[in-house]
């Protein structure tokens, strides 16, 4: 087995578009405990041009093989570079909801908001490095597609591509501790937690209970988070999530400690406690997440499967690019340009009706809470009632319909391309979402949208069905490169969804990529709950009623966050 060590934890510094900067401790949990099931997938390390020889890195691979080998026949044109790039430049262009659009509630869909930033943390949790703008990058004038062969070559991933919750426990809290190096903090086998920072009733109400405090990330004194992956920093729902996943951990040391005195040592109550939350994220994955964002019948599809479009068996640890790239990235429509964050937006005689979606990129460290704080003002935590109930009577209190349409401040990312030393062309490329999104796919050779799911055995979306509901502005692009016919895989599961399932889940295509790598990452995962015996959450930890976690919203009441 791979040493433990051998693998970095710890991530800073990554932001969508830059290149990695990786921290940990390198003797990670060696002397006290192995973690088994993280070394057993820990098959190869190697090295790469853009990290340190010492840091591990996992494959990305194409899910789809014999698409790959023909490149580039059964991906974007790429006879006529140029055209193709500015026809995707335009199309991202049009991607951007209207004034109208944004006002218009019918284009909200029946999913609440966790699941947009359950599905981003989810993906912090699998993959770092996609966006690595040192090994293959959208920044360079010109910009052909790779080769295949060459993109599963240089392209590398930070994490393992497991559902193991590395990006929450960092190195455990048994490393030794290394100068100079970033880890995540703990008392004892609990996490630390960050506290707010007080701010006066005239500023806002105080959100309940008003006696706790430690509702913050830890950080340090630059209000840079003590996370295993800082990248769950970026906006403030993503950063409230993960504050609920060191509570869970916390609070399931709690439940161990009561309910299952068999584990004595300090070392058995946190590898069980660990374990136990690491299983109910899992679960919660699969049953609630899954079921919730894609096609019912297709998650049980592959979920009851002998095999796994992954083939890991066979062709060894590794993340698709159709999923890194196209597919997963269907949250990106569900983001909303506002939300009903807590008690001081969104009632009547409240300060302001909605907290937009740029006050939640500015209260986080890296947007610098808005103020003189260094830690999250105590009239901003999450009120999670607000963004979890799937039978709201109130529209602001559901994502927006998985469709080709994202929110106009996904067009201007507030923390992204602020580099003065850029060029303007490549800051505002990098501000703007779905151009990357674009772009990036066009780069890492994805297979077209009809390519995939002719392979799926899926009768591909027709003309009519692309034209649908589409601006001129998004059938200009797509004629003016020849993507009616080969289309660009991301967009076209956007599609998918929104003329096939009217935008309230993921189409089959869509749904068949997220499912077989989740599902399939899951089951290889010797460590995770699919191969533990019988392991349901009727096993695991219960709530103070006595019902197990059965829910996303069931995570967060034991977590005390609801």
């Amino acid at each position: 087995m791979a040493e433990q060590g051998q693998f970095r934890r710890v991530i800073t510094n990554l932001t969508h578009g830059g290149h990695a900067i990786l921290d940990s401790a390198d003797e990670a949990e060696k002397t006290v405990e192995t973690d088994d099931d993280l070394t057993l997938r820990s098959t190869v390390v190697q090295e790469t041009p853009t990290v340190a020889a010492h840091v591990g890195t996992t494959a990305f691979d194409y899910l789809f093989p014999d698409l790959a080998e023909e490149f580039p026949d059964r991906h974007l044109p790429n006879d006529d570079v140029t055209g193709v790039v500015d026809a995707l430049l335009a199309l991202g262009t049009a991607m951007v909801e209207t004034p109208a659009e944004v006002a218009d509630p019918e284009l909200n869909s029946p999913i609440p908001p966790i699941y947009t930033y359950w599905g981003q943390f989810l993906d912090h949790d699998l993959t770092a490095a996609t966006d690595n703008d040192l090994v293959i990058n959208i920044r360079d004038e010109n910009l052909p597609p790779e080769k295949p062969e060459d993109v599963v070559t240089k392209l590398r991933n930070l994490r393992l591509p497991a559902l193991n919750l590395d990006s929450v426990y960092g190195d455990g809290p048994f490393a030794a501790p290394v100068a100079g190096q970033d880890a995540v903090p703990y008392d004892g086998i609990k996490f630390r937690l960050g506290l707010l920072s007080p701010v006066p009733a005239a500023v806002g109400a105080l959100i309940p209970p008003v006696d706790d405090n430690q509702r913050d990330l830890p950080r340090k004194t630059d209000r840079t988070p003590l996370v295993g992956d800082t990248r769950n920093d970026e906006n403030l729902v993503v950063a409230q999530l993960h504050v609920a996943f060191l509570r869970f951990h916390n609070a399931a040391v709690d439940w161990v400690r009561d309910n299952e005195p068999e584990f004595e040592s300090g070392a058995e109550i946190f590898r069980r406690a660990r374990d136990l939350t690491r299983w109910t994220y899992q679960w919660l994955c699969v049953h609630d997440f899954l079921r919730t964002v894609a096609r019912p019948d297709v998650v049980d599809r592959v979920d009851t499967a002998e095999g796994n479009l992954l083939d890991l068996d066979r062709r060894g640890l590794y993340m698709p690019i159709e999923f890194s790239v196209a597919a997963f990235r269907f949250g990106h429509t569900m983001v909303r340009g506002a939300y009903d964050w807590n008690r001081n937006f969104g009632r009547p005689g409240d300060r302001a009706p909605v907290s937009s979606l740029v006050l939640l990129f500015r209260f986080t460290g890296k947007g610098g809470f808005d103020g003189e704080q260094t830690t999250l003002p105590s009239n901003w935590p999450v009120e999670w009632d607000r963004m979890v109930d799937k039978n709201s009577p109130i529209a602001i209190r559901f994502a927006r319909l998985i469709d080709t349409r994202l929110a106009p401040p996904l067009a201007n990312l507030p923390n992204e391309g602020n580099d003065p030393q850029l060029s303007q062309r490549v800051r505002d490329l990098l501000k703007r979402l779905a151009q990357r999104n674009l772009l990036r796919g066009y780069r890492l050779a994805a297979p077209t949208g009809q390519a995939v799911a002719q392979a799926l055995e899926v009768a591909p979306l027709s003309r009519a069905e692309l034209e649908q509901d589409s601006s001129d502005g998004v059938k200009d692009a797509l004629g003016s490169a020849g993507l009616f016919d080969r289309t660009p895989l991301w967009f076209y599961i956007l599609k998918e969804a929104e003329v096939r399932e009217l935008g309230r889940r993921l189409g089959e295509v869509g749904s068949r990529i997220v499912a077989e790598t989740i599902i399939g990452q899951i089951r290889k995962d010797p460590g995770s709950y699919a191969n533990r015996t019988s392991w349901s959450p009727d096993q695991g930890v219960l709530l103070p009623n006595g019902r197990p976690v059965r829910t996303i919203a069931d995570f967060l009441r034991f977590a005390g966050v609801l």
